[in-house]
């Protein structure tokens, strides 16, 4: 049994997208213990694939000089995680076409093709909707992670088979590593000037949310969800650059991978963050989370699971103020604990489907 998992890997500075390599591998592996697992992700690729651009995809289809369609016909599942939120046109056009032709040549292969719990839209274009279209109605079963994208995949002509929740809820739970109280996720994406919100308001909302935890005594940590690359959109810089600037009243802890970001959020008392998969990881292991959302993914996935504290960027201080009140208000431990086991429930249910499947 081989199975391919597109668009996530173990690998990845980005600690959400190792997060759905894990969950996927974790959910297979409880499905077919045996199984073999292959990642493949635009940093993470196989010589037989070419998807730096288009056209090189197409070429590989005609031409057949690299062994593409050979290689996907290898496997006898191709999971596709589309990275969580790829499934849309946000990040461009051209990201989600290529993401959608390596699909459409995998169901050309004959191989059954799965589209993972993921949010399904927004689509803003005719050819990314057509696209989104094509791919659904060719695969073998549809998962959405939240109910707006249950609603998206009605409107596209092809229902999803099951309402499920995040692939983190797919990860063994890990061992508390104990030693920090509130854990303050600073997205590296929204730092800078960004097409999600405006910059300038989220530096006073994050200035303001950690002056007014420290007033109230909480011991605060940077936590980067996405690690230090080339890439501009990683969290490092700004943590040691806000670290540096607090002169030692606030904490900095960089995550060495996974399971170090998981063992360290499931010690600690909260985490607040623009990362969803920060929140994710937290809410995951039962830690309670304060989420800053800058998309619609947010808010209709963590309703589903019965969690509240998701709250989209407005006006800073009076957003900042909120945020402190749930901070430093009654604990709200025991809703994570019951919003990961709702989670859990969810994606336990695809493992049934899958079975049926092959």
């Amino acid at each position: 049994m081989r199975a391919v998992v597109l668009w996530a890997s173990e690998a990845s500075t980005n600690l959400g997208v190792r997060a759905l390599a894990r969950g996927s591998r974790d959910l297979l592996r409880r499905v077919w213990p045996d199984v073999e697992v292959e990642f493949v992700d635009f940093g993470h690729r196989p010589d037989q694939l070419r998807f730096g651009r288009k056209r090189s995809l197409i070429r590989e289809r005609v031409l057949r000089e690299h062994g593409m369609m050979a290689w996907l016909r290898s496997f006898d599942l191709v999971w596709d995680t589309r990275s969580g939120d790829s499934f849309a046109d946000i990040y461009g056009l051209d990201r989600h076409l290529k993401m959608s032709m390596l699909y459409e040549f995998a169901q050309q292969a004959g191989v059954p093709t799965v589209l993972a719990p993921q949010t399904i839209g927004p689509f803003g274009s005719r050819t990314g909707r057509l696209a989104a279209r094509r791919n659904m109605r060719r695969s073998s079963l549809v998962y959405a992670r939240d109910p707006a994208s249950v609603a998206a995949a009605r409107e596209l002509g092809r229902p999803v088979d099951r309402l499920a929740s995040d692939l983190v809820f797919g990860i063994d739970q890990p061992t508390p590593r104990t030693g920090h109280d509130v854990l303050l996720n600073v997205s590296g994406l929204l730092w800078k000037p960004n097409s999600h919100v405006d910059s300038e308001r989220y530096q006073r909302f994050v200035r303001a949310t950690i002056a007014g935890l420290l007033d109230a005594g909480r011991g605060v940590t940077l936590l980067p969800h996405v690690l230090d690359s080339a890439d501009h959109d990683n969290d490092v810089p700004v943590s040691r650059m806000l670290a540096d600037e607090y002169g030692g009243r606030i904490d900095l802890h960089v995550p060495t991978d996974l399971d170090d970001v998981r063992e360290t959020i499931a010690g600690s008392a909260l985490v607040i963050g623009s990362r969803m998969h920060a929140c994710l990881n937290a809410v995951s292991t039962g830690t309670p989370a304060i989420a800053i959302s800058y998309s619609r993914k947010f808010k209709p996935l963590f309703d589903e699971i019965g969690w509240p504290h998701v709250h989209a960027l407005g006006e800073p201080d009076a957003l900042s103020a909120q945020v402190v009140a749930t901070a430093t208000g009654p604990s709200i431990t025991a809703d994570a604990e019951a919003a990961r086991d709702r989670g859990r429930e969810a994606i336990t249910a695809i493992e049934a489907d899958l079975r049926a499947l092959l």
